[in-house]
């Protein structure tokens, strides 16, 4: 299980924080406004009232001993690079921020931010590409328990070929691709004999409830 907090409670940080919580993980919510902290209550872990921008309460919360911390702290620019100032400082590992425009994410990624988030331009460009060049991940009607994800390999996966993992037999699972990294490659459909460096992303296909089994093997 892994850790999440979410700061800023507006539509996108509401809607991350109850998909984190529903995939399965620990999710802090965070935000000003008591009503949003309230209605965000049931889907999360924790929710508390908090102003973000100070850091000593900021740095009270633990969050460096978190997998990633979103921030979505709405149209004033300011608020959300002081967050993140703050967040870099306590030793965040993982900052995921919402950017409006191309001077914001400059300054966020100068800040600490370690990856950039444009919602709308990001499901346009998503929905357009899906539209002009369908590919396996947008173009396949997937049921509602199944997934199609990629994964990093776990440890005892490392070092062994797909053979010998037997990936369909154990966990129902398919691995469809693989992403190599050094050197860069994309093998579709990878033969048996492939052996999984730790570098390796899989790209696998599954229920639901078998990816999250092999997720917990990390």
């Amino acid at each position: 299980m892994k850790r999440f907090a979410v700061i800023g409670l507006g539509n996108f940080g509401f809607h991350a924080a109850k998909a984190l919580y529903e995939d399965g993980n620990e999710v802090l919510a965070i935000d000003t406004d008591k009503g949003r902290v309230q209605s965000i209550g049931a889907h999360c872990t924790e929710a508390i009232v908090l102003n973000a921008t100070d850091k000593e309460a900021l740095r009270a919360l633990g969050l460096e001993s978190m997998d990633g911390v979103i921030v979505s702290t709405g149209t004033k620019i300011s608020t959300s690079i002081l967050i993140c100032l703050y967040l870099q400082e306590i030793g965040v590992k993982k900052i995921l921020a919402k950017a409006l425009d191309e001077d914001h994410e400059k300054i966020l990624k100068r800040v600490g931010a370690s990856q950039i988030i444009h919602p709308e331009r990001d499901m346009a460009v998503r929905i357009s590409r899906g539209l002009s060049r369908p590919n396996i991940l947008d173009f396949i009607p997937l049921a509602e328990e199944f997934d199609l994800v990629q994964v990093g390999p776990p440890r005892e996966f490392i070092g062994k070929s797909l053979k010998d993992l037997n990936l369909r037999a154990k966990y129902n699972v398919h691995i469809i691709a693989i992403k190599e990294l050094v050197p860069e490659n994309f093998r579709l459909v990878p033969p048996a004999n492939f052996v999984i460096k730790d570098s390796d992303i899989l790209i696998m296909l599954g229920k639901t409830e078998d990816i999250k089994r092999i997720r917990a093997l990390k």
